[in-house]
């Protein structure tokens, strides 16, 4: 088989062994190196030139890709993924970092040892130890609602108790993580908020009670989008519905000011039927 092809069977970067398993000769490598095609990454890697420098740092260090890093790589929402977040075995001694977050941990799931990325199952887990709750939660719901991971899968697993704790609030229903921060955020008021229901012919992010509708804007309500949303919420209150509407500056830094508003519209019974 052709180098590159080989290689691009595992994302640009693999091990000289799985390489050969596929039929690539000795002088193929060796002409792919000299051709600058490839270039060793280290004792028994090689890469791709345009390998994805993540995955080349990974196999250059002995470790692999995970936690909120990989769930980021998954496009699942995450807040915040500027810093690398790798995994190794406890007690490997050949890994190294000398940037980002290492996690020594024996995985749940195996870790296949031609891959630089960890399953998505075990990212999970330490996303569930790693991160603050609310925002671990967004993480795991995120990943429910793209019906990437499995539910019963991992309900028959051992779960670590931080985890199994996420399983057990994870719902599949939020769009996007802001959605999920904010049902945290509020569930200690005992009231029923349901998310993503259909009013008067759209989708409203949340219900409370009965008629309290809050909407939180991306930056994608803009233009035609906007115009959509400022038409439905005149609809909302023709037919008896308050309308709150936040931003996702006002949700992450002035949640204080969020609270008081569905506070003030709650003492005057807003989220009630009439």
């Amino acid at each position: 088989m052709d180098v590159l092809d080989a290689l691009a069977q595992f994302d640009g970067v693999a091990r000289v062994e799985a390489l050969r398993r596929l039929g690539v000769t000795p002088h193929a490598l060796r002409r792919a190196r000299e051709r600058g095609w490839i270039f060793s990454v280290r004792r028994g890697w090689v890469a791709s030139a345009g390998a994805d420098r993540m995955l080349v740092t990974a196999a250059r260090r002995g470790v692999v890709l995970s936690c909120v890093t990989l769930a980021a790589r998954r496009d699942l929402w995450v807040l915040d993924s500027s810093t690398p977040h790798l995994a190794a075995p406890p007690h490997a001694g050949h890994a190294t970092v000398k940037r980002g977050v290492m996690h020594w941990s024996v995985p749940l799931f195996p870790r296949h040892p031609d891959s630089c990325e960890d399953s998505l199952e075990n990212a999970l887990v330490l996303v569930a130890r790693c991160q603050a709750h609310e925002s671990a939660l967004a993480i795991w719901e995120s990943a429910l609602n793209k019906g990437l991971i499995d539910p019963g899968v991992l309900e028959r697993a051992p779960l670590p108790p931080d985890a199994r704790r996420m399983l057990q609030e994870a719902t599949p229903f939020a769009d996007a993580g802001t959605e999920t921060i904010f049902r945290t955020r509020l569930r200690w008021l005992r009231l029923p908020i349901t998310p993503q229901v259909w009013l008067l012919g759209h989708r409203v992010d949340f219900l409370i009670g009965d008629r309290l509708v809050v909407q939180i804007d991306g930056g994608h309500h803009v233009g035609a989008q906007r115009t959509s949303d400022i038409a439905h919420d005149a609809l909302l209150k023709l037919h008896g519905y308050h309308v709150i509407r936040i931003s996702y500056s006002q949700l992450m830094d002035r949640w204080h000011e969020v609270q008081a508003s569905i506070m003030a519209a709650i003492a005057q019974r807003l989220h009630l039927a009439a």
